[in-house]
């Protein structure tokens, strides 16, 4: 917890601890949760890349640069 801390100084120590320890009695609840928001990012990253294509857009980007 320390070296989270440290390592970010804006967070506080005790609210560090606090986060640890929901984690460690909801960890069935955080992981499931963690799970399905990468299922919706999938999702979403499966949706854009449908809409928008990304060969497509590199393609533009080279030329642009290409021109500039």
């Amino acid at each position: 917890s320390e070296e989270i801390v440290y390592r970010y100084p804006s967070l506080k120590l005790a609210d560090v601890y606090a986060t640890i320890a929901y984690y460690l009695n909801h960890q069935q609840e955080v992981e499931a949760y963690l799970q399905q928001r990468q299922q919706q990012a999938r999702e979403v990253r499966a949706a854009n890349e449908t809409k928008f294509d990304p060969q497509g857009l590199r393609d533009r980007l080279l030329a642009r640069k290409r021109d500039s």
